[in-house]
């Protein structure tokens, strides 16, 4: 069994006030360390975030690139237990007509690069095989969101390194279930997270909606998937709720 999160930390931003980062930080990782899950897919990781939680996941290793073209900005890092799994691959591409043109991106799009975080994992104990993907589609458009989720499931189908393994996928999908971009993604993958409600809540505001999934395909099956709607001293872990779900490789 397998414990799998998706995990937007929210953006270090001053806006948050009392919600920033630093605040929330150590509510963070008292979570993570309670829970113990294997793999973590997380969203806005800034390059300091990105640093802390190498410092401060001892027991993962966290891969990730930055987003623009300069190799700065937010990245879709995945974080992994090295005693329960060898890294076999990873790979980082952009949501784009150039996918290994950092910084590129849809004409279509915002001016925010977008991309995909994916690593191959060998489980250890079993030596069984799994992909897994991470990614953040456009907070704009929705024709933008479609192209991102398509060239998502066309990477997946052509890969040549272990193409038959399962595949999950997790993200920030800036997207409603009944959405298009949405439906395409489920017409493929079994959407783990559905019916769960809300996951966006901008610390309970205005706008709530539910855009984080997991997703899974092939030899795997989901269970107990489960928001983390913990507070510790009045703060939220961030304005989104991470999701879990307990996996399983057949």
């Amino acid at each position: 069994m397998l414990k799998i999160v998706s995990f937007n930390l929210r953006c270090v931003w001053d806006g948050d006030d009392v919600n920033c980062f630093l605040n929330r930080a150590a509510g963070i990782l008292q979570k993570i360390s309670e829970e113990k899950p294997d793999v973590i897919g997380f969203q806005e990781v800034l390059p300091h975030v990105a640093l802390w939680l190498k410092e401060n996941l001892k027991d993962y290793y966290v891969v990730g690139c930055p987003r623009c073209d300069d190799l700065t900005g937010e990245q879709v890092a995945i974080a992994f237990k090295p005693d329960k799994f060898n890294l076999m691959k990873m790979d980082t591409f952009w949501l784009s007509p150039t996918p290994y043109a950092p910084g590129s991106r849809y004409p279509e799009q915002s001016i925010c690069p977008r991309t995909c975080t994916e690593v191959v994992l060998q489980e250890l104990s079993s030596g069984k095989i799994l992909r897994m993907m991470n990614t953040h589609l456009d907070h704009e458009g929705s024709l933008a969101r479609m192209l991102g989720a398509g060239q998502i499931l066309e990477t997946m189908d052509a890969a040549h390194f272990f193409p038959d393994a399962p595949i999950i996928l997790v993200g920030d999908m800036n997207a409603e279930p009944d959405s298009p971009e949405m439906q395409l993604i489920a017409s493929r993958m079994q959407n783990l997270t559905e019916g769960i409600g809300i996951t966006y809540h901008g610390y309970m505001g205005a706008n709530q909606c539910s855009i984080d999934y997991i997703f899974i395909k092939g030899a795997i099956t989901g269970t107990d998937v489960k928001k983390w709607e913990d507070t510790r001293d009045g703060l939220y872990l961030s304005d989104h709720f991470p999701i879990s779900a307990e996996l399983t490789l057949l």
